[in-house]
């Protein structure tokens, strides 16, 4: 099969070559429907991270999806990360979207200290104590301030620092701190709950 030998395997059962990215790039719609495929595969997980309704995290896909066959054209398909240049760009989609909706922002209030917010931002049970795994994790995060599960993923999950995050957020580096652990303690009372209401464990 012609350009086998550029077959980059992005996804259970799918496939994509530099032959479709380069045909995204020249508008090519039946490309572009494939590439759409993976994307809303690979990437709607993430939106959802941010979103609590599907409606709002494809809203937001779609968007992104643009910028990537608009940036297509800009990069090296024979050698670009792939993957992590389409959640890079999405992940900055989801970050303006989130910023031109900043009635949600909420305002750092009081003052911890250091001591402090390290004690609060210790790990979350992991799920062997919890016996909740990261699905559970995400669901929960929807029951959260919003402001302060976007800090959680981008932190926690996304890798980014908390001067990253100030600058992305347009916030301060103490308020992306405070919002991370008011997210953690959030998180573990919750769990701690959920926890609570499973079936006592047969002591043998």
């Amino acid at each position: 099969m012609r350009g086998n030998e550029n077959i980059r395997k992005i996804g259970i059962g799918m496939h994509i070559n530099s032959d479709i990215l380069k045909a995204c790039a020249s508008n090519d719609r039946k490309a572009q429907k494939q590439l759409y495929e993976y994307c809303f595969k690979f990437l709607m997980p993430l939106c959802l991270r941010y979103h609590n309704n599907d409606e709002d995290a494809r809203s937001s896909l779609n968007i992104a999806f643009l910028k990537i066959i608009k940036g297509i054209e800009t990069i090296d398909v024979e050698a670009v990360n792939f993957n992590a240049w389409i959640k890079k760009i999405t992940t900055n989609t989801l970050i303006d979207e989130y910023r031109k909706s900043k009635t949600h922002l909420t305002h750092y209030q009081g003052k911890e200290t250091e001591r402090e917010l390290d004690f609060h931002a210790e790990v979350i049970q992991n799920d062997a104590e919890s016996d909740f795994g990261c699905a559970s994790i995400m669901k929960l995060l929807t029951q959260i301030p919003a402001v302060s599960a976007h800090v959680f993923n981008l932190y926690v999950i996304d890798g980014y620092s908390h001067k990253e995050i100030g600058e992305k957020l347009e916030i301060s580096e103490g308020t992306s701190k405070w919002h991370l652990s008011t997210a953690r303690k959030l998180l573990r009372e919750k769990l701690e709950k959920m926890n609570a209401s499973l079936p006592q464990k047969m002591v043998i």
